[in-house]
This record gives structure tokens, C-alpha cells and sequence, in this order.
């Protein structure tokens, strides 16, 4: 299949890049480079550098590539940001996804994909873990961007025929995550353990998140390429695992001996979430398969030389 993925240049996207590529898949990657990286691509695959909200440049990609499937993974995904400053984020998120699916719509595509995400788009939720049905109640302009982004895909979905997957992701985590935005607490606790420094936990500890390795994203993803027509599928373990947790967690695989700072919550960071996904293993046969523990040593033994020697592989459930 001919595949666009937008934010090929980045964490995930990369990752499902390389993924569609070995798969046999021919794949063209847009990216803007805002938060990606030249070292993250793929060579097989062919490199546009444009920013999703320019429409003229993304409709002549599309006429070019005439691409049967769309992943589109980009986005601007930092709350406090987002709280901040929410005109861009919700440029990118919501005039960049209309952007891209006019072209589609233009180019007959197959199926959409969608990065969504779960915890910012159920708020504070009365029932944990959330299944899909949750009302969703987002708590700052990123969540409602992608909450709007999903009402964009179903109206073009609806109006030009085609089919699409939203699938609303937990916390991801794992290699090439930048340990210097907003997003990633594994990676930014990670590399601030590395160079000897406190990572600053916000709140007491117990604010509490779903985590997914990104190994996990990438397979829901590639299954999704052929299963799940016209869904919305929550990924994740459904278990709340703390900050405390994930600083203890790296802490005792890292040899890190220091205690976190303690800073004031955030406000517009939901306190506490995890994702039901069990329709996601009912409608296109995906569960999670790496724990906390064997995808936070699958990350350091990747991103860090020095914990490659004593890794031993696997670890999944």
C-alpha cells in the first residue's frame, strides 16, 4: 500500500514509518521538522519538509503521491502549551487535520488514521479505567483540538467515502522521545537522571496516567491498516500508574540515588485517567504487550549505550 504518514520525522511517527516500510509498504513522510528530526527518518521512505497547514503544498503532495492510506500523527501535544498560547495548537491540530483531509477526499484514499488521545480528551472521568463512551470533558485547548480534530475526520469520512480509524493513546513512551519537550515523562525523568539532575514531579506523586511502549502504538496502527472501520478505540493497559511510580521505576533501573523535587500541580493536567481498550482487542485484535518494567528497560537499552551490556531482551506479558 502507498502510505502518508505526517510527523514521520518524529517519536511515533518514526517508529510506524519504519514499521510500514518493513512491512513492504511504500511510504511519504510530511513533516515541518517543528519537533522532529532529520536522524529519524527513514531513507527508504520519500521526504516532504511542509507544514500540515499549508493547503496548497499539502494538496500537491497528495496529487503526487496518491496515497491509499493516511496516518497522520502530527500534531502539537503539550497541555501547559496549549493553556498558554491555544491559537497554535489549534491551527495544527484542527486547520492542519482539515487541511489534510480535503486532499484525501481529493485523492480517493482508502482509510484515515488518527493520533488521538484518551486522557485529554475524558477529562476527569467518574469511572476509571474510561471505555469510549465516557463523555468527554477535556480540560485544556490540546484535548479539545483533538476532540475536534475526530469530529473533522468523521464529517470528511461521511462527505467523500472513506473509511477511518481514530485511536485514542494513553502516555506513550520509548526511544528517539524528545527528553527536552513537555510530553514524555519517561523520557524527560530519563534524561535528567542521566546528566545527575532532579526531576520535578508536579503534585504529591499520585497523579496518575496510562502508559503504552510505543512498540504497542505501532502494532495497534499496523493492525489498523486493514481492521477497524469507522472506530474509535481507546489503547492501554487500563492501570493507573503514578509519577511516583515512574521516577521509582527509572530510579531503580538507572541506579539513581537522589529524590524528585515537588512542584505545584498544573492546572489543565487531568489528575488522574487509565483507558479501557478492551473493544480494541474485540474489534481489530490488539492488546498490550509491554509492561512498565520491560518497556522502561527496552527504552534505556536503546537511547543510553551504557545500559545496552546488561540488557537482556523480551519481557513482555
Amino acid at each position: 500500500m502507498k502510505i502518508i504518514v505526517t510527523g514521520g520525522a518524529g517519536f511515533i511517527g518514526s517508529h510506524l514509518v519504519d514499521r510500514f516500510i518493513a512491512l513492504g509498504h511504500r511510504v511519504a513522510v510530511i513533516d515541518n521538522l517543528a519537533t522532529g528530526f532529520r536522524r529519524n527518518l527513514n531513507p527508504k521512505a520519500r521526504f516532504y519538509e511542509e507544514d500540515i497547514r499549508n493547503t496548497t503544498r499539502i494538496r500537491g503532495i497528495f496529487r503526487r503521491e496518491k496515497p491509499e492510506i493516511v496516518c497522520h500523527q502530527a500534531a502539537i501535544a503539550e497541555v501547559v502549551r496549549s493553556l498558554r498560547d491555544p491559537l497554535p495548537t489549534l491551527e495544527v491540530n484542527v486547520q492542519g487535520t482539515v487541511n489534510l483531509l480535503m486532499a484525501a477526499g481529493e485523492s480517493r484514499i482508502r482509510k484515515f488514521l488518527f493520533a488521538s488521545t484518551g486522557g485529554a480528551i475524558y477529562g476527569e472521568p467518574g469511572k476509571i479505567p474510561a471505555g469510549e463512551n465516557t463523555p468527554p470533558t477535556p480540560l485544556s485547548p490540546y484535548g479539545l483540538s483533538k476532540l475536534l480534530g475526530e469530529e473533522c475526520i468523521r464529517f470528511y469520512a461521511r462527505t467523500h467515502g472513506f473509511d477511518y480509524l481514530l485511536l485514542r493513546y494513553p502516555n506513550v513512551y520509548g526511544h528517539r522521545q524528545n527528553p527536552r519537550g513537555e510530553a514524555g515523562v519517561v523520557a524527560i525523568f530519563a534524561g535528567l537522571m542521566k546528566r545527575g539532575v532532579r526531576p520535578t514531579i508536579f503534585g504529591d506523586g499520585s497523579k496518575a496516567r496510562d502508559y503504552l511502549y510505543v512498540e504497542d502504538v505501532v502494532r495497534a496502527n499496523v493492525l489498523g491498516l486493514r481492521r477497524g472501520r469507522n472506530e474509535i478505540l481507546n489503547l492501554g493497559w487500563g492501570r493507573k500508574v503514578t509519577d511516583q511510580e515512574i521516577f521509582d521505576t527509572l530510579a531503580g533501573r538507572m541506579g539513581y540515588a537522589k529524590q524528585p523535587r515537588y512542584a505545584p500541580f498544573r492546572k489543565g493536567e487531568v489528575y488522574q485517567i487509565a483507558l479501557d481498550a478492551r473493544r480494541a482487542r474485540k474489534r481489530i485484535l490488539w492488546r498490550p504487550s509491554f509492561t512498565l518494567d520491560a518497556g522502561v528497560r527496552e527504552y534505556l537499552a536503546a537511547t543510553y549505550p551504557a545500559f545496552r551490556k546488561n540488557h537482556s531482551p523480551g519481557g513482555r506479558q
